[in-house]
């Protein structure tokens, strides 16, 4: 699995005209699930992000998580984030999971968060054109990968 996580001072995801979640303070997780992911991904993902130290302190040094600033989340499925470039001008999303893999372990991975101490877990719909707004505090953008995680 692979997220890109920009640290947010806000952000609305938009369906059809119709805002669907908004949050101030906290997190947007772009999550792509490719072929090959699973809960275990998802478990070691969300504990990750929960518990992250990004957000600054008094010093200005990053050092605060979601829960000591009492921030939320909003979590967006984007297959887009393995999309193969290498050949051609058209991307090639054969790596990305087919939604009967990705959706259930969509909804697993934010269930994750909320076990790992973030109460206010907000969600995109899985499938829908998305029209995603945010403000990048910092920017603060990282990009982590399951399979990277020890």
């Amino acid at each position: 699995m692979r997220v890109v996580l920009q640290r947010v001072n806000k952000c609305a995801v938009e369906i059809n005209g119709e805002v669907v979640s908004s949050i101030n303070n906290g997190f947007l997780l772009l999550l792509g699930v490719k072929d090959g992911d699973c809960e275990a991904d998802a478990m070691k993902l969300a504990k990750k992000i929960s518990g992250l130290r990004i957000f600054t302190d008094e010093n200005d040094k990053m050092n605060l998580s979601l829960s000591d600033v009492n921030g939320s989340v909003i979590v967006v499925s984007n297959f887009t984030l393995y999309a193969d470039c290498s050949h051609g001008r058209r991307p090639s999303f054969i790596k990305a999971a087919h939604p009967e893999i990705s959706n259930p372990l969509y909804e697993f991975f934010c269930e994750q968060l909320r076990l790992n101490g973030v109460e206010d877990v907000q969600t995109g719909q899985f499938g829908a054109n998305m029209k995603v707004g945010l403000c990048n505090d910092g920017p603060v953008t990282l990009v982590i990968d399951s399979e990277d995680l020890k």
